[in-house]
């Protein structure tokens, strides 16, 4: 495996990890400036590993979204056990059924718009899901 050809892909992403190891002061100017014309000029992935052979190996990056915080307060809405009260009440107090649903639809739609709201305030930066992934 060490004997395969690397490409311009491989280069530029063995150039970007040199780089890291530069910013994190693991190589001086001049090492860094050696081993990077040493990444330019590899031809085989051997050529390569041999530029990093006294280097800590880099982490992968986590997949998109790994990282993502908790949404504060959200916790998954019941809906049996909501649903068994719905039908309970409208036995009870006469109303008839679609009322109530109707009631708990809006009683859904503001605790949704809160919870944006609070989420889009304590996490500006951070995209809010799109309408179709809710």
């Amino acid at each position: 495996m060490t004997d395969l050809r690397v490409g311009d892909a491989e280069r530029d992403r063995a150039a970007a990890d040199l780089g890291e190891h530069f910013a994190l002061g693991r190589l001086s100017a001049d090492e860094h400036a050696e081993r990077l014309d040493a990444v330019w000029t590899a031809r085989t992935r051997a050529d390569l590993d041999l530029v990093f052979h006294d280097l800590p190996t880099q982490q992968a990056p986590p997949p998109p979204g790994a990282g993502r915080p908790a949404r504060p307060g959200w916790r998954p809405m019941p809906f049996v056990p909501l649903a068994i009260l719905l039908v309970v009440l409208s036995a009870i107090t006469h109303l008839p059924l679609w009322i109530g649903i109707i009631l708990l639809g809006c009683g859904l739609f503001r605790r949704a718009h809160r919870r944006r709201r609070t989420w889009s305030r304590a996490y500006p930066s951070y995209p809010s899901p799109s309408p179709s992934t809710r």
